[in-house]
């Protein structure tokens, strides 16, 4: 793949490669993000965080939250198959902020970007709580990808606490493992706030998605959401958003 720009800051290198159409963001060489106008479904993980969206009706979803933009792989998606009114970023590093605009095309109108720190921004925030909140907060250690902010009580407490009594909490895991042991799914008074959770995963990627919602909903909602979106359906009967859906057992008294 081609270098269409690289920046060196506070010793992270950052990259944005390019074949074809496509635009991949890379920090210290971990692969970040990827947007193609022509082909926004990746293969990777940004797919099963969209799919997390069509458990809901069409239009439900008005305000999302998304922590940990990289280059807004995510948001664009979003954008395109779901149309909420507004989606809030919050991105700590500025060459990501800067990627985003700049080569993966997300726009000003209806996308507001923030540069913070995703936790401390959450923690002060004041403002109308949100319908969908994605949590992709990842790091690196030794050139492999881990999660920036471990889904501990406090912190679910804190994401439950911005979220509608009606909506979903959708969080990024690098395991089905560490998704069954975060707190959301194990700790007995966050599981109590959610009427169902389910686990996407795909054959490409060895994440696992997790999926917590505060009104029940069905994996037969999800076809009969994409029946309206052609291409997506298509994808979805190939097994191209995800592999898998499996319910998450939540922890009980």
């Amino acid at each position: 793949m081609a270098i269409l720009w690289e920046k060196c800051v506070d010793g992270v290198n950052y990259q944005v490669r390019a074949a074809g159409s496509t635009r991949r963001l890379y920090s210290n060489g971990v692969f970040h993000s990827q947007y193609n106008p022509n082909q926004l479904l990746t293969g990777g993980v940004w797919d099963l965080l969209l799919s997390a969206a069509f458990f809901y009706p069409p239009g439900s979803i008005r305000r999302v939250l998304v922590l940990g933009v990289g280059g807004g792989s995510v948001i664009q998606q979003l954008r395109h198959y779901v149309w909420p009114d507004q989606i809030v970023g919050i991105e700590l590093s500025k060459p990501h902020l800067y990627v985003a605009r700049k080569y993966f095309r997300v726009p000003e109108h209806g996308v507001k970007l923030v540069h913070a720190d995703a936790v401390k921004w959450l923690e002060t925030y004041k403002g109308p709580p949100f319908d969908m909140i994605i949590d992709d907060l990842f790091g690196e250690h030794e050139g492999e990808p881990v999660r920036a902010v471990k889904m501990t009580t406090r912190w679910a407490r804190t994401l439950l606490k911005h979220l509608r009594p009606d909506g979903m909490l959708v969080a990024n895991f690098i395991s089905p493992a560490e998704l069954r042991q975060s707190a959301c799914a194990s700790s007995i008074s966050i599981a109590r706030k959610f009427e169902c959770a389910y686990q996407f995963t795909n054959m490409l990627e060895e994440n696992a998605v997790g999926v917590f919602m505060r009104q029940p909903a069905m994996p037969k909602r999800i076809a009969e959401y994409l029946e309206s979106l052609p291409r997506l359906y298509r994808a979805w009967q190939r097994g191209e958003l995800y592999s898998a859906l499996r319910k998450i057992p939540l922890a009980k008294p």
